[in-house]
């Protein structure tokens, strides 16, 4: 593993997550929104629309099955907010000589399912049109409204209590929103993805015994057979696989690119900021 390109990759994706957040941080809400919208309509035995809300979130449910979860991994404003506070806590501790406290993987995977329960009951809500009756219970609702500025928060003060549950689970498990309670990432986590943008593992390379590209995932995403896409539906493609790997054997399934993923990143970034721009966000 080249040192270099990996501190490349780790302030590239920095950076990244710093410039939508800090311009481009109403995508979520956008493409959340368009899924309420779909199916308050559809209970209201209504026609459904191409809102500015449902354009959003169709041209992320594609740009998702051409490049992947890399909006979840580098430009979700809620994803990056995440991982400064997993980041922040990490370093505390490291300070204090303490050991972080840590969610243990057998929580973890019951967890991981969690999400679609989140988003079915969210569904159903809007579904039979009692949605708007529970926003105050909403943390991203909250998160948006605080990232704006606004600290009107008098009726929701449910959905400040559910946030602030939130942040401890993200001192304690990276990615711990988006893994387990994000109703987006249980939407984007049912969409297939090409597997030419996929991360494969040259498995018979791997050193016996070795699972640091597992342990390092955000999701606890296993090896997979030898010649099958990595990548899964919960993978957020945010590389820390391939930076950790001392063998180098994790790369996207272009050919020619192995090693030199940083030019992959580029153009998902860049396919995604023209995105952003034309949706008008």
């Amino acid at each position: 593993m080249n040192k270099y390109d990996k501190k490349v990759r780790v302030r590239l994706r920095a950076a990244i997550q710093v410039i939508c957040f800090i311009f481009f941080p109403s995508v979520f809400t956008a493409a959340f929104s368009g899924v309420k919208y779909i199916f308050t309509r559809i209970g209201a035995g209504e026609a459904v629309g191409l809102t500015s809300f449902t354009s959003v979130l169709i041209a992320l449910c594609i740009y998702t099955f051409v490049f992947g979860r890399f909006f979840c991994g580098f430009a979700c404003a809620f994803g990056s907010f995440g991982d400064a506070v997993h980041a922040l806590y990490v370093t505390v501790c490291k300070k204090l000589k303490k050991k972080p406290v840590k969610l243990s993987e057998i929580w973890a995977k019951r967890l991981t399912f969690l999400k679609y329960a989140v988003l079915a009951l969210i569904v159903l809500a809007c579904f039979g049109g009692v949605y708007s009756q529970m926003q105050g219970i909403s943390p991203w609702d909250v998160f948006s409204m605080l990232r704006a500025g606004n600290f009107a928060l008098g009726g929701y003060i449910p959905g400040l209590a559910v946030l602030l549950l939130l942040l401890i689970g993200m001192c304690v498990q990276e990615r711990f929103f988006c893994r387990f309670f994000c109703p987006m990432g249980a939407v984007f986590s049912l969409l297939p993805v090409l597997p030419l943008f996929s991360l494969c593992r040259d498995r018979e390379n791997c050193i016996k015994g070795c699972s640091g590209c597992t342990k390092k995932c955000p999701s606890g995403i296993e090896l997979v057979p030898q010649d099958a896409p990595a990548a899964q539906g919960n993978c957020f493609m945010c590389l820390k696989c391939i930076d950790t790997c001392p063998k180098g054997n994790i790369h996207c399934g272009l050919p020619g690119l192995k090693g030199n993923e940083l030019w992959l990143t580029l153009m998902r970034a860049a396919a995604l900021l023209l995105l952003f721009l034309w949706l008008g966000i």
